[in-house]
This record gives C-alpha cells, sequence and structure tokens, in this order.
C-alpha cells in the first residue's frame, strides 16, 4: 500500500487525568527500522497499565515523573499508548523479509529489544515506546507473531497483554492438572484469562469476584466462585490450595498465603486494592513458599498463547467496543469495572469516526 505521511492517533500528553489523551490526525508514520514492521492498527484494547501509566501510579515516590514508567524511568511524551495489538504488516525494514507484507499479526507486548539493538531490560508497547492506539505502529519484527485465525481483529486483540500475563504467570507458578489453584480479581482481563488459561491446563479453578459476575466466571470454567470480601481460610480451609495466581493485594493479602498449602506457589502480577501489604516471613519460610512478581514475558510464552488461540483452546471475552477517538468513554466504563474481559477500540475505520 502506498504509506501517507501522517496518521491519525491519541496521544498521552503528560500524568493526569482524562484530558491529558488527545485525538490528532497530524501524527507523523513512523518509518520501519532495520529488524522492524510497521503495522496497520486494527484493534487495541484498554488496560489497566494505560491508566496506570496516565496517572503515575507506577512511581514509587507519590508520583514522581522521574520512576513513573515500567521500567522505573520517566514516562517519554508525548506517547501513543496500546499495549494489546492486532493488525497487519503493511511496510518491513532493513532485514526483515518482504514477504511478511500482509500478515495478519498480534504484538508481543514485552519487547526484547528496539531498532535492531537488544535491550538490557524489557520494554513494553506503549509505555517505553509508542504503541496502539493510532493508525500505524512500528516493532521489532520478532515480536510481530502471525495467527491465522476466523476472530476479529477486536477479538484478537483481547488477548495479548492479559493472556500473556496470566499464561507467564501460570507458566512461573508450574501450574499442572489436578492442582488447585485460586484467581483473584478473576472477571478482570488478566483474572478471566487466568481462569481460561488453568482450566486449559487441566487445573482445578477457584475464583474470587464479585456476586454479580459469578455466573460469568464458572462459565469460563471456574468450578467454585467466592465473594472478594469472603475469607479464603474460612470458605476453603488453611493450607488447601496449591497456587494462588493474584490481581489484586491489598489489605487482605496476608490470607491468601494462609490457604496456600506447604511448598505452594504465589505468582502477582497487579495490586488494584493496594501494593503495599503486610507479610509476615515466618509464614513464608516455615511452609516453604514461593512467591514469583510476574512482569516480563518468559520466552516461549506468547507463542504458546498464539497456538492456543489459533486451536481454540480459549475465547476472547469482549464485553464493548469503541473507537479509539471515544478513548476518554472507554476508559470511563473500563473504570466503573462493570464488564467482564475486556474493552477494545477500533482502529481502523473507527479512527475516522
Amino acid at each position: 500500500m502506498d504509506l501517507p505521511a501522517t496518521m491519525s492517533g491519541v496521544v498521552l500528553t503528560g500524568h493526569g487525568g482524562p484530558e491529558r489523551l488527545e485525538w490528532r490526525d497530524d501524527l507523523p508514520v513512523p518509518a520501519p527500522r532495520a529488524g522492524e514492521v510497521l503495522i496497520e492498527v486494527g484493534a487495541a484494547a484498554v488496560n489497566n497499565t494505560d491508566i496506570n501509566t496516565r496517572v503515575g501510579w507506577y512511581s514509587k515516590r507519590d508520583g514522581a515523573a522521574e520512576d513513573a514508567g515500567w521500567s522505573g524511568a520517566p514516562v517519554r511524551f508525548p506517547l501513543i499508548q496500546g499495549i494489546d495489538v492486532c493488525g497487519r504488516i503493511v511496510a518491513v525494514g532493513p532485514g526483515v523479509d518482504p514477504a511478511r507484507i500482509g500478515e495478519r499479526v498480534l504484538v508481543e507486548p514485552c519487547l526484547r529489544e528496539a531498532a535492531g539493538q537488544p535491550l538490557a531490560r524489557p520494554w513494553f508497547l506503549g509505555s517505553e515506546c509508542d504503541g496502539g492506539f493510532a493508525r500505524f505502529t512500528r516493532v521489532p519484527a520478532r515480536h510481530a507473531c502471525r495467527i491465522e485465525s476466523d476472530l476479529s481483529d477486536a477479538e484478537l486483540a483481547s488477548f495479548p497483554c492479559s493472556y500473556s500475563t496470566a499464561e507467564n504467570m501460570l507458566t512461573r507458578a508450574a501450574i499442572g492438572r489436578g492442582e488447585r489453584v485460586l484467581v483473584t480479581g478473576a472477571s478482570g482481563g488478566v483474572g478471566s484469562a487466568a481462569v481460561q488459561l488453568a482450566r486449559a491446563r487441566g487445573a482445578r479453578v477457584i475464583a474470587v469476584t464479585s456476586p454479580a459476575k459469578a455466573d460469568s466466571l464458572r462459565a469460563l470454567g471456574a468450578g467454585q466462585v467466592l465473594a472478594r470480601d469472603d475469607d479464603p481460610v474460612a470458605a476453603l480451609g488453611a493450607d488447601s490450595v496449591d497456587a494462588v495466581i493474584d490481581l489484586v493485594g491489598g489489605p487482605a493479602w496476608p490470607r491468601l498465603l494462609d490457604v496456600l498449602r506447604p511448598g505452594g506457589r504465589y505468582a502477582v502480577a497487579g495490586a488494584v486494592a493496594g501494593p503495599i501489604v503486610a507479610l509476615d516471613l515466618r509464614t513464608l519460610y516455615l511452609k516453604d513458599l514461593s512467591l514469583f512478581g510476574c512482569t516480563a514475558l518468559d520466552d516461549g510464552v506468547f507463542a504458546a498463547l498464539v497456538r492456543r488461540i489459533e486451536n481454540g483452546e480459549i475465547r476472547p471475552l469482549v464485553a464493548e467496543t469503541y473507537p479509539l477517538r471515544d478513548i476518554r468513554l472507554a476508559q470511563d466504563a473500563f473504570a466503573r469495572k462493570g464488564h467482564v474481559g475486556k474493552i477494545v477500540l477500533t482502529v481502523g475505520a473507527g479512527a475516522a469516526g
């Protein structure tokens, strides 16, 4: 295709409220560099990370801009966010096979290289570099994964960040067939993905969610559902689960370790109820527990996820779609937490709406 010089998209101009998100029609179309591809974005999903980055939540110094990125570095503005990308390759840089033009791809959100050079610490699409909230985005070719699927762009865009995060947590925690797994925040993007992916591994899933969403989680494969205010030890018994997949944290966190069996595993990739928790070290060492912090994807995790999508082992959960221009409305709906699954922004034809 003949590429335009400029494109439409949404830029984040600084830390703050939704007013920091600006629609632009004059963004330069990025040129793919060595080892990179240019993708015409079809759809991109909304994530907690979009809002967390905008408000400076990742800073450990009360929102100081100096450490507000995922990597602990400053966020460089203006920034095109959007970590979930489904689209098609429309151009390639030097060293990339031109035959890849036309491929439908999902983008691995955890980037190990930039401009053909390895990174000392992973970058995340839409955080350390521009992402999918624009008509075009460029990424390293190795992170643009071809996918063969009858699913729509919006459905496929619901997978990359949440499902790869969940798959990474389950991989780190070595979840196996027949194990009992407790998933907190189970109605959100990562949580609902973890329920499906744990069931795909043959695990027995206990989901923590609001009562209104219990039936939806059972339909995804949860064998048991607890309310958010339930005490897991009272409901399940002490030392009763093999692993905890946690997206919540917060004041009730110590009970998650109490419910783990000796030798159990705990994996975390979120803290929506609060990042500061109380840890009794005696619980950790006397029970021989293993704790895993999960952000950067292990090698092979994203490829395994793509295979599961192509094989139909997991299904997309798209709660709502919005055109990209309506990103503020989409983030407002996301913040209300009334949905199960993902809210997705259509970027192709929808971007011009």
